[in-house]
């Protein structure tokens, strides 16, 4: 018995660096939070419960809203995006949404290309990343809007391309509403994510004009 758990646990470990994208995915399964980055696995450390329902929140009210209005398809982690050549990256953002026209870019296991808008939930693990090395690799891929809330510290962001390819903040702060140009108009009202409990879905989405009771 200790001998089939040792190897199981062995089998889980990073395999060595020099690894294409499909031996990354070949060696990742659905329970494995990881990325690929220039050939080597870079773990990821599971979110907490705050970030989860975090997540689950904002993926249910886009999923929402892109439905109604048929606007393409939202997905949260673990779920993976890879970034276009000369970019050697398999993210694994927290939410992902593709415009039905960037929908042949969707693969059985991961997304073979940039989304249209991509969230990252802010973490005390991830915050580096989220806003360094990910906030130049998504600008370089083309994705249109980028999304940072950051629950600890109750202040969210959100950058838009311009039409240079660069970031440009649009909206930042801890209140207010935020209307997304990727997601057809969609208003987020920002003081919504700090509160605790989040706000009923259902809820939101009426006010939204979904007529959801």
């Amino acid at each position: 018995m200790s001998a089939d758990v040792s190897t199981v646990a062995d089998a889980r470990q990073p395999p060595a660096t020099g690894l294409t994208y499909e031996e990354f995915l070949a060696w990742c399964d659905e329970d494995t939070w990881a990325e690929w980055v220039d050939g080597a696995v870079q773990m990821v450390s599971p979110a907490s419960k705050r970030h989860a329902e975090l997540a689950t929140f904002l993926i249910r009210v886009l999923g929402g809203w892109a439905e109604a209005w048929d606007l393409g398809v939202v997905l949260g982690a673990p779920f993976q995006m890879r970034l276009p050549e000369p970019l050697k990256r398999g993210r694994e953002p927290d939410i992902l949404f593709i415009r039905t026209a960037h929908l042949d870019r969707l693969r059985t296991t991961y997304l073979d290309g940039p989304a249209d808008l991509v969230v990252e939930i802010v973490s005390p693990e991830s915050i580096g990343r989220d806003r360094g090395e990910k906030f130049v690799e998504y600008e370089q891929a083309g994705v249109e809007e980028y999304w940072l809330i950051d629950p600890d510290r109750a202040q969210a962001e959100f950058y838009q391309l311009g039409p240079d390819g660069r970031y440009r903040l649009v909206f930042g702060g801890d209140r207010g509403e935020y209307r997304s140009r990727v997601l057809s108009d969609l208003r987020l009202t920002v003081e919504q994510l700090w509160q605790d409990p989040l706000p009923k879905v259902a809820s939101v989405l009426k006010d939204l004009g979904l007529g959801v009771g």
